[in-house]
Formats: C-alpha cells, structure tokens, sequence
C-alpha cells in the first residue's frame, strides 16, 4: 500500500459560412468573444419567448483554431513559434476577460498554484487502485492516499474501512458510487429527487436500472411524504438512494436524517438500501456551517463524493469518492498488465489532481476552510438582500450559497454574467472569490437592465412556483 502524505487537521459566420481565421496574430491584442444569436423556434423568432429559447453555442468551425503543418523554415525563422505564442497570449487575455464576469457556476477561481509549477515537466498517472503500487513509477499514489485519508476524517470513517480514489470529476463520483449501491443490490431500486444533478440519471441509463423520481419541495429539498408511498410500493426490492448534498440549481440540501428515518420507518432495514451523498459542492461546506445535518459514516451510508474543482479550488476537473471497504470487493478485480487491481470507473487517472488537493488541503486546513464558508454564507445573504431591496424576486436556502432569483429576460446578459438557468429562474454561486464589489457590479448592472425590460405594461415575472410566495417580490405577491 502506498502511504499517505500527511495532512494537518488545522470572426463571426460571414453569409452563415465558416470563415478560416486568417491574418496576423498580435500578441498583445485582445478579442473578447462575442455572444451567440437567441434561436428561433421554427426558423421564426418571436420576441415574447426570446429570453425562453435555448441559446447554442456558435458553429464551432467558424471559431477553430486550425491546425497547421510546420513549413520547411520555420524552424530558422521562428513564424510558427510567434504564431503559436500570440494564439496563446490572445486566449489568456480571453480568459482573463471572462473570469471577471463569472457568477452562475460553483468553481472558486481564488487559487496560486506557482510552487506546482515544476511538476508539469512530468506524465504523472494514478492508474489502477490508489492503494495498491503498479509497474508505472511516475505517480502520486501518496499524496492521493493522504487527500483521502483527510477526507475520511472529515467524514468519519476509518482508515481501514474506507476505499476511495480521487476521480476525474464530480459526475465519475456520482456513477461510481451509484454503481457500487447496484453491484452491492442488483434487483434493487434508484430513488433519486427530480432536482439531483443529472448525472445520477445519467447512470441509471447507462446502469439500466429502475429510477423512481421523487418530488421535491420548493426549497429543492426532497419531500419524504412522496418518498414513503413510493418505498412502500417496492417493498420487496432493496433500495438504493441517492441523498443531494446541495442540489444543482437551488442549493437545497436533502435532510440525510430524515431519509434514513423514512426508510426505516417504511421498513427497510440497514442490510436492505444504500444511500450515496452526492456533496459535490457542498460536501465540503456542510461541516463547517452550524446546526447542518451531519455527513457522516458513522450514519447507515454507502458513499460520499465531492468535487475538487469547486470549493476547493482545484484548476482542472476532479473530485473525491469515498465507499465502504466492505462494498468495494464486489467491483474489485487484478489487472497483470497494472499489476495492481482496479475498481476505479476510469483506469487511468490524472495524477496531478491529488497534487494540487494535497497542496490546498495543507495550506488552508480545517480552519482556513471554515473562513471561506462563512465568507461565502456571508456574502450570499448579501446578494439576497440586495436583490430584495431592488424589488427582484430572490430565494436563498439556510445551508446554501446559491442565490436563486429571476430569470433575466436578456440573454446576452445572461451569457454575460455565465448565469446557470432553468425555466423562469437563475442563480448566482457565492464562491470565495467572489466579492461584495463583484456582487454590486453585477447588482447594478442587473438593476440597470430590468429598468429597460420591464416598463409600463410589462411587470416582472411571478416565480412563487419556483421559490415560494414568500421570497416573490412579484406585483401579485409585494
């Protein structure tokens, strides 16, 4: 087994052709990317439903940047080279650009990963079982094992009754730990809210296994008077649950208590269902906020998983799987050509995740995490109240940082701010790198563009179907 490293606690379509981008690339110009047109319905615009039709992102191909074949004298002249560097230095700026204007995702942009910068020389892959050495030298099998180890005491699980790996991603945790439950149940039963991210139907399609969708309330939260009927109508099959940790679009954190309480009330004892916590975003938040229901394996779980590229703050895509020992035998199987086991989703795993988990982990510890937390609660209640205050309807769960609030009836706003939406609501992620001057350069902004959409005749939408009567701010509802 390898060992942990340890963790202390504390050009636009011209004519609707695809143009080949040509000219001279200048290393210190800047091209902001410009905003997709609405799609019409039926080749017909109509305007009233405009801000409701899906926007699609341009024709890739008139945005590519091609590939090209070296010349012969490049490589005395250096023209590719140049070429190359100003692509580059134009994207940067892009980028830069668009960072400013990013609110409607959970990904904290606050990190200064330099001191990793010596390790990008190297082609570092955890293939196979984080626990178990394989014939491939260049890994992180140690630093993955000590991210893992600090996250089984985060949720209380012991080392040797914990199998877990550091994922591409948050939906590879959510298939893995879905997958575990049906390996460990094979007749048995999904049970999932209709607000769980959609990865988790994701996997009962590739799983092929029954998926009974369960109401929510109007928080997000999964409302377990729907449940228990439908528990109790498939009482001769196990059941397996998956429990949301903060949902996608609301933020709404699924009372774990509550559900073990129905199950067992429905008759479902603890060698008959298993839950996996989807904590994507906020399995890490939730134990750092008071009076938050426990996540806990001292709890009848199976699973738990959270993304590292949000609250953590990690650059690229990945995430954390934790599953009980005792499950994973079932999954588990020898590869010689590893020569180790694997009962990982992927196989081959980017080894430069846990490095950079391992690097923040010791940087900002318990303590440091907490300050973040609360920073985030903090100034999402901000958000609320300042958006109440310009009479726009808004909604923010007590364990959340997810500020729900009407949809903006532009799109080019939208596509602006990066607004995630969803029938007539969007929302704002309060992540730590969002200030309160980011909060009130968009509040203003927002407040500016409503004084144009809404005049006269037409008021402001009424989403009390959405976030209740008690957060609509509507003409109906003031």
């Amino acid at each position: 087994m390898a060992g942990g490293a340890e963790i202390k606690a504390p050009s636009p379509n011209v004519n609707g052709k695809a143009e080949i981008l040509k000219g001279n690339f200048e290393p210190t110009a800047t091209e902001v990317e410009s905003l997709p047109p609405v799609v019409p319905e039926n080749g017909v615009e109509k305007p009233s439903e405009k801000s409701r039709n899906i926007v699609l992102g341009r024709n890739v191909h008139s945005t590519c940047l091609t590939i090209t074949e070296p010349e012969v004298n490049d490589e005395v002249t250096g023209d590719k080279e140049a070429q190359m560097a100003g692509v580059l230095a134009r994207y940067r700026k892009n980028l830069m650009e668009r960072t400013k204007y990013h609110l409607g995702y959970p990904y904290n942009l606050d990190f200064d990963y330099g001191a990793l910068a010596q390790l990008q020389h190297f082609s570092i892959n955890n293939l196979g079982d984080p626990f178990i050495e394989s014939n491939y030298g260049v890994h992180s099998r140690q630093f993955e094992v000590g991210v893992l180890d600090w996250f089984a005491r985060l949720w209380e699980i012991e080392k040797d009754e914990y199998w877990g790996y550091i994922t591409n991603c948050g939906t590879e945790g959510n298939l893995h730990g879905i997958l575990v439950g049906r390996e460990v149940f094979p007749d048995g039963i999904l049970y999932a809210s209709r607000e769980s991210h959609y990865s988790v139907f994701k996997a009962a399609r590739m799983y092929r296994m029954e998926c009974v969708k369960v109401d929510t309330l109007v928080s997000g939260e999964i409302d377990c008077s729907d449940l228990r009927p439908k528990l109790l109508a498939n009482k001769d099959k196990p059941a397996i649950l998956n429990v949301n940790i903060g949902t996608t679009v609301k933020g709404a954190v699924d009372d774990l208590d509550v559900v073990i309480q129905t199950l067992e009330e429905c008759g479902f004892s603890h060698d008959r269902f298993y839950i996996h916590c989807d904590g994507a975003l906020f399995g890490l938040m939730m134990p750092f906020v008071k009076r938050a229901p426990k996540v806990s394996f001292k709890k009848p779980i199976g699973s738990v998983s959270v993304s590292g590229h949000k609250f953590v703050g990690c650059p690229m895509p990945c995430g954390v799987q934790i599953t009980r020992m005792e499950h994973i035998n079932v999954l588990s199987s020898n590869v010689e050509y590893l020569a180790s086991r694997d009962a990982t989703i992927m196989g081959s795993r980017n080894g430069h995740a846990p490095l950079f988990l391992w690097y923040t982990l010791n940087r900002k510890g318990y303590k440091g995490f907490q300050k973040d937390v609360q920073k985030c609660l903090r100034n999402a209640h901000y958000l609320k109240d300042r958006l109440h205050e310009a009479g726009i309807s808004a909604m923010l769960n007590e364990l959340s940082s997810t500020v729900v609030f009407e949809r903006p009836r532009d799109e080019e706003f939208v596509r602006r701010w990066q607004l995630a939406c969803e029938g007539n609501i969007a929302h704002v992620v309060v992540m730590p790198n969002v200030t309160i001057e980011k909060l009130e350069f968009f509040l203003n902004e927002l407040v500016e563009k409503r004084s144009t959409w809404y005049q006269e005749n037409v008021q402001p939408p009424c989403i009390a179907a959405e976030i209740g009567k008690a957060n609509c701010v509507c003409a109906l509802h003031q």
